[in-house]
Order: C-alpha cells, then sequence, then structure tokens
C-alpha cells in the first residue's frame, strides 16, 4: 500500500481527479484562493528551471573527461541522432494527425476565472537560453582548463539540484496540477478535452514501436545480425520498466536481458546498457515532442511553427542527454524549452507534466528496449575493428 501511495502516477492521477471535482463544486471565492495558489507553485517551479538547466546540463559536459573514448563519442552520437530523429518522426506525425483530432479549441460557454488574491512573482535568476549557453561555455571550459575544484563544485551543485528536484519541485507537482485542473473545470472546458489525452497517448505508445522497429532495423543492418535475436530477450526488461518508471531501477534487468543475446558482444553490453541508461532517452523525446503539439492545439488553438519546432527538437536532443534520472526528468530537464521557445504559460506547463507522466512507464520502457539496439548498432562498429586488428 505504501508503494501505490508513493507512486507518482496515483499522485497525478489523484491531482486530476481532486482538481477537477473541486473545480465542479467550488464558488468564485475558493477558486480565487486556488488559482492564486497555481500561480505562486508556478512561479517557484519556473524559477528552478535555469537552475536545473546549469545542475545537470553542465556535469554531463564535464564528465566526459574521465570517460573520453571512441566508443563513448559514438554511444553519444547515436543516442542524440536517435532522440532527434524520434523527435522529428513524431513532429510530422504530429503536423499530419493532430489537425484531424477532435480538438475543441474555443468551447462554447465557458466561466471566467476571477481575478488572483494576490500576484507574487518569483522571476528567474537568468533566462533560459542564457542558462543554456551558460552550461556549454562552463562545461567546456572545465574540460580544456581541467579546473578539478570548478569540476567538483559543478558535482555538488548537481546533487543540489538533484535534490530541489526530488524534495521540492515533484512534491508540488500534485498540488500545482489539482489546481490547474480545479480551473478547467470550473471553466467547463475539462469535459470537452480530457479524452484527447487518451487518444494521443495511444498514438505515442504506437509511435514508440514503430521507432523501435527503425533502431533495431537500422541495428541489425550495421551489425549484419539478426536483431530479433536482441528483441526477443527484452521482454523482461520492457515490463519491469513499465512498473518502475526508471531507467535505473531497470538496469539489472536489461544488463540480464542484453546478454543473454549471443549477437551482442558482452563488452560492448556492459559499457552500452549502462550509459544508454542515462543518455537514451528516444521514447520520451518523441512523447514530449507529440504532447507539446498537442497541448499548443488544445490550449492555444494552433500547432507551434515548424521552424520554432525545429530549434526545440534540436536542443531537446542535447538536453535529454543531461536529464535527471527521475520519473518525468526529460520534462523537468527541458521545461525552459517549453517555455522560452514554444511559448508555454503555466497552464500549458501543468497539462504537460500530467499528460507526459500518465505514460512516462511506457516512454521509459521505450528508452529501456531502445538501448539493446544502441548495443547491437556498438557491436558492429567496434567488434569488426577488432576482429580486423586480429586479423
Amino acid at each position: 500500500m505504501g508503494k501505490v501511495k508513493d507512486n507518482l502516477i496515483v499522485k497525478l492521477l489523484l491531482a486530476v481527479v481532486i482538481g477537477i471535482v473541486l473545480g465542479l463544486i467550488v464558488n468564485e471565492n475558493i477558486i480565487g484562493i486556488i488559482i492564486t495558489a497555481k500561480h505562486i507553485l508556478g512561479q517557484f517551479i519556473f524559477f528552478c528551471v535555469p537552475l536545473i538547466i546549469i545542475g545537470f546540463i553542465t556535469p554531463s559536459i564535464t564528465s566526459l573527461q574521465s570517460n573520453a573514448s571512441k566508443m563513448l563519442g559514438a554511444a553519444l552520437l547515436i543516442a542524440y541522432l536517435s532522440s532527434v530523429g524520434a523527435a522529428l518522426f513524431a513532429m510530422i506525425a504530429g503536423y499530419i494527425i493532430i489537425p484531424g483530432l477532435n480538438i475543441v479549441t474555443n468551447p462554447e460557454g465557458l466561466k471566467v476565472l476571477p481575478e488572483l488574491i494576490f500576484k507574487l512573482d518569483i522571476p528567474p535568476i537568468m533566462s533560459v537560453m542564457s542558462a543554456l549557453v551558460l552550461s556549454i561555455v562552463v562545461g567546456l571550459t572545465v574540460i580544456w582548463t581541467k579546473s578539478k575544484t570548478i569540476d567538483k563544485i559543478l558535482g555538488e551543485f548537481h546533487n543540489i539540484m538533484m535534490a530541489v528536484v526530488t524534495k521540492m519541485v515533484i512534491p508540488v507537482l500534485p498540488i500545482f496540477i489539482a489546481t490547474t485542473f480545479a480551473g478547467l473545470a470550473y471553466e467547463g472546458s475539462i469535459t470537452k478535452q480530457f479524452p484527447i489525452f487518451i487518444e494521443v497517448i495511444i498514438i505515442v505508445i504506437i509511435g514508440h514501436f514503430i521507432w523501435l522497429a527503425l533502431l533495431y532495423a537500422i541495428g541489425g543492418f550495421i551489425s549484419k545480425e539478426n536483431p530479433l535475436e536482441v528483441v526477443k530477450h527484452y521482454g523482461p526488461a520492457y515490463l519491469t520498466a513499465v512498473g518502475t518508471m526508471s531507467s535505473a531501477a531497470t538496469l539489472p534487468v536489461a544488463l540480464s536481458c542484453a546478454r543473454k543475446s549471443e549477437v551482442l558482444d558482452k563488452e560492448v553490453v556492459d559499457f552500452a546498457i549502462p550509459i544508454g541508461a542515462t543518455i537514451h532517452l528516444c521514447g520520451s523525446v518523441l512523447t514530449e515532442t507529440f504532447f507539446v503539439m498537442t497541448i499548443s492545439k488544445i490550449l492555444y488553438g494552433t500547432l507551434p511553427p515548424l521552424s520554432s519546432m525545429i530549434t526545440f527538437i534540436v536542443l531537446l536532443g542535447i538536453f535529454a542527454i543531461g536529464a535527471p534520472g527521475v520519473p518525468g526528468g526529460t520534462v523537468m530537464a527541458s521545461l525552459g524549452l517549453i517555455i522560452g521557445i514554444l511559448g508555454f504559460d503555466d497552464s500549458g506547463v501543468a497539462l504537460m507534466l500530467t499528460i507526459f507522466a500518465l505514460q512516462d512507464s511506457f516512454g521509459t520502457a521505450c528508452n529501456v528496449t531502445g538501448d539493446g539496439a544502441i548495443a547491437l548498432m556498438l557491436t558492429g562498429i567496434f567488434k569488426k575493428k577488432t576482429e580486423k586488428e586480429v586479423s
């Protein structure tokens, strides 16, 4: 019972239900208090966004100095291309599918939300793009100058921001989401929009399997091996990821599954599966891309411009590599992109966090299963090199 109570999906589902019920039954005075709380919580979350970017992106760059190798470089490149490719696939599908969904962008007969009781603004210490550029500049210069003191400080700052995410941001998310859905229910739009969420979750899960099929086909082509000899062992890892929503928690099972394959090099497996659990988030990126397009259509009446989506996707691939290893970590790391590039407000962010969390287990399962394809590619690339050098 305790595990169920502490499960993030359970908390968010309860938050959605409680928020909807409150929005349907409370009067104007109470909803004024609720949306004021929503504003304050949203301000706190947005304040944390640049700090999260610096705390996770910069250490992920500096950590490469102690692990620099050709295989790591190849793994990083493949993981980035897989994430960006998955996002582009989702974007194209979004432009084709979303306009055909029964999305009501301007429902009639909505109530008007009252004014905030008071407005407390908490400005971020810097803009999102400033945080991203600072992270890249500091990360690279620390590597070039071999600044061990700054590197250590960045590692400690990473731990601090991880604590902020796990002990402050994530615990307030259910309240933030409940207040958001209370406002939507009070307006009267939620009953018209919520069924769309179920539709897009099903569409995204289908997209996961299509992308995995493509990844394994590429892996089979590079390695000249049958990818089914890897996929057939991945059932336990997929189901474990669905149950845990954590690549880290699934890692022992994923390693066991990959090592059962006769076509994967064992040394490559021991490298690729753990590193893939950290940097390869193709399922999460595919999901986020399709979801931001759907929410943009629901809340703002239009899909994001192609130029904004391309910029978002290119940067999202970078952010995914440094995403925190917590449920919803990809979205948490990329909140700045959602706000700064796509122009989402607090309602858009709340909806994004909620719908992403509802399918997060399937996104994680796609990430974990995709790591087997990366191991297959690396086996083909480096095993051949080794065999040629021996001969």
